[in-house]
């Protein structure tokens, strides 16, 4: 046993379950080995991360440098952006284990970005090529990267977890197929001219908010909305939920079944209570384009009024979360399909559902993020990329 086969296992055992527990032992298991026998490469796990953390480096390095080379040669923006997006999406779509490990430990912030871009830098892949190449087009730089990133991350994850490649890996074609499809999401969103996406985004926002929520709900969920906010859906207990309302764990079992059903009900609840807030803004106004907006601002009105909820969501955003079967009457992911999107008319289901996941997928991302995630500037940037893609955003 080597320590590359060792860092290999590791990619594989902790990826499979989203790094959702990183043991040795799971890991000693799956190459059939005792504990100790890792040691004699490996002082401890964290020793084995950082090993993890460079062999992703050098792999993503080697893979995209050339095409952050030509990047920068490209004599039109959206090439040079494109040039880049192929190659991220490449490396990803034939990587899944270095797409999970990007998720969980890099975009989630599990490692410092700063030194993660000095690294990469000392590898021949300066991520400022992109700021340079963006820039050269298109205003909000950081806002537009972001987004780019985001929405890359969402579709090839999307992807993976249809395509089921942990267990099949992508062929040339469905490679293609993704890479495609993420570089016209980027360039042109849902396909909207210049004209339908120019809205009055005061009167929308200011129509949003004059419309009464109720944040009030049972103190059973919102007790359980509190712990998974801060300890997270894997390790939230009944024990903690318990603790918060000053009940004993048996006292618990007579509102929910078990921790599953816990979660299941309170996510299940709280999409509801979110979809419903949502409908009304959509239904206040017959122009599709603002019915979209309206639908993305209520959203964003509800979940800052729910910091808890917010925290508990970004949490399910990048990573699975078992509760069981979706209840077919609880239409939750459908709230964007009633608005009628010219470019997902006679669409299938499927691709109706992917960008309603899309939207809200973005939207948490820019909630949840450190960088003034909670002003409406960022909701409106928002709203033009999800709309007319890179063209919301020309100098």
């Amino acid at each position: 046993m080597t320590k590359t086969e060792i860092i290999n296992a590791a990619f594989r055992v902790w990826g499979r379950n989203f790094y959702r527990k990183t043991s040795l032992s799971q890991l000693a298991c799956e190459l059939k080995v005792s504990k100790p026998a890792l040691y004699r490469h490996f002082l401890n796990k964290q020793a084995l991360t950082a090993a993890m953390t460079e062999r992703f480096l050098d792999d993503f390095s080697d893979v995209i440098r050339v095409d952050f080379e030509n990047a920068m040669k490209a004599d039109d923006a959206d090439e040079g952006i494109s040039i880049i997006v192929k190659g991220l999406s490449g490396f990803f779509a034939r990587n899944v284990y270095a797409m999970i490990f990007s998720m969980i430990n890099i975009y989630e912030r599990n490692i410092d970005g700063h030194e993660l871009l000095v690294q990469l830098k000392s590898r021949g892949v300066d991520f400022n090529t992109l700021t340079i190449v963006v820039n050269r087009k298109y205003k909000g730089d950081d806002a537009v990267i972001r987004l780019i990133f985001t929405t890359l991350t969402f579709l090839m994850s999307h992807y993976h977890r249809v395509k089921k490649t942990m267990y099949n890996p992508l062929s040339d074609e469905d490679i293609q197929r993704i890479t495609s499809r993420i570089n016209k999401t980027i360039k042109n969103g849902l396909g909207y001219s210049a004209g339908e996406a120019e809205l009055d985004f005061d009167k929308l926002e200011k129509q949003v908010e004059s419309t009464p929520l109720d944040t009030e709900i049972e103190p059973f969920f919102k007790a359980v909305a509190e712990a998974v906010a801060e300890a997270g859906p894997w390790e939230v207990s009944m024990e903690m939920v318990a603790k918060r309302l000053g009940l004993s764990k048996s006292s618990l079992y007579g509102h929910f079944k078990n921790r599953k059903d816990m979660l299941r009900r309170l996510f299940m609840s709280e999409f509801m209570r979110m979809i419903e807030f949502a409908r009304k803004g959509i239904h206040s106004s017959s122009n599709n384009a603002e019915q979209l907006f309206l639908g993305i601002y209520s959203i964003a009105v509800y979940l800052r009024s729910r910091p808890e909820i917010l925290i508990a969501m970004d949490w399910i955003r990048t990573r699975r979360l078992d509760l069981g079967k979706p209840d077919k009457r609880l239409e939750i992911f459908r709230l964007f399909e009633d608005v009628d999107i010219e470019t997902l008319r006679g669409a299938s289901d499927e691709k109706k559902q992917r960008a309603s996941h899309w939207i809200l997928f973005l939207l948490i991302n820019i909630l949840t993020h450190p960088d003034n995630g909670m002003q409406n500037d960022n909701i409106r940037l928002l709203y033009k990329f999800i709309t007319l893609g890179l063209g919301g955003f020309t100098k």
